[in-house]
């Protein structure tokens, strides 16, 4: 059964539109990117998935039902949307059995998941005296909680070193590769291109693209074939169709296997013939420029 299923689901505050008809499906045993620049939507759509707003239209399901019918929701997902939201006054230790305790869930799976991402040591500790860091790793210990299938996380790596942001990437991986769920959203491109299998990308409200990530990446126009030969103004003037860059050419129109036959048969020696693929970042950036509410 699909995980998490988005049908035509809209949210409106007043005149504004916050989500527009969007419709998707997350599935199990990967991790699915969730991206969009400031204002998307994404947020919005995650608490509508949790049931904490309402849609103005539409539905959103997780395993086939509402969040709000499922009888101990962590046991079946866990989410970290906004890591400060909790009462500073706590320990991390007390914070996690509250939770846990509601849920029916053992004690016992408190002290496990505080192990599991680094906090043991800092367990007796008032989590108003936690940095940014520190408060994402705990609300990460909350979602794990119930052992859920699916998991759900609003920009987890924000204020993580890079020890962290390495330990949270590949615990999403180990997560999903386990059969769970993983359903992410970032602003980091360099973290999704090496942590995400598909993405959902959404600009205004709307779904843009909902795609591999290869996928995502090839639909960019600024992919090039870089060629490099001791005669490239003769490669240039044989092909018609690069431009030049410092001590080489950029083609756009043309494969590489096309260029190297061309080249071999005017017998002009090559040293590179490479197709430079865009970065996820490159291909973000084009694909959404038309949805940014906000630029410099």
């Amino acid at each position: 059964m699909t995980a998490i299923r988005a049908t035509n689901l809209s949210k409106r505050y007043g005149k504004t539109v916050a989500v527009s008809n969007l419709s998707f499906d997350v599935e199990p045993g990967r991790v699915t990117g969730f991206l969009g620049p400031n204002g998307a939507g994404k947020s919005t759509t995650m608490r509508m998935i949790l049931g904490l707003d309402r849609p103005s239209g539409g539905s959103a399901l997780v395993d086939g039902r509402p969040y709000a019918e499922l009888e101990r929701p962590l046991r079946k997902v866990g989410a970290l949307l906004d890591a400060k939201a909790v009462h500073g006054g706590r320990s991390a230790r007390n914070h996690l059995l509250a939770i846990a305790q509601s849920n029916g869930i053992p004690n016992g799976r408190v002290d496990e998941v505080l192990e599991a991402v680094g906090l043991r040591e800092v367990a007796g500790r008032r989590i108003g005296g936690f940095s940014l860091g520190m408060s994402q790793r705990l609300g990460i210990a909350a979602a794990l909680l119930g052992d859920p299938e699916i998991l759900l996380f609003d920009e987890p790596v924000n204020g993580l070193d890079p020890d962290g942001i390495l330990w949270i990437r590949t615990f999403m991986r180990e997560l999903a590769a386990e059969g769970r769920t993983v359903f992410v959203s970032s602003h980091l491109m360099s973290e999704m291109a090496q942590t995400a299998d598909h993405l959902i990308v959404i600009g205004k409200g709307a779904l843009i693209a909902d795609t591999s990530v290869a996928e995502f990446i090839g639909r960019s126009s600024q992919g090039y074939v870089r060629v490099r030969s001791p005669r490239l103004a003769d490669v240039a003037e044989l092909i018609k169709v690069g431009e030049p860059h410092h001590d080489h050419l950029r083609v756009t129109a043309m494969s590489p296997v096309e260029i190297g036959t061309l080249t071999a048969r005017a017998g002009i020696p090559l040293e590179e013939l490479t197709f430079v693929q865009p970065s996820l970042e490159a291909a973000y950036m084009e694909l959404t420029k038309d949805s940014l509410e906000f630029t410099s």
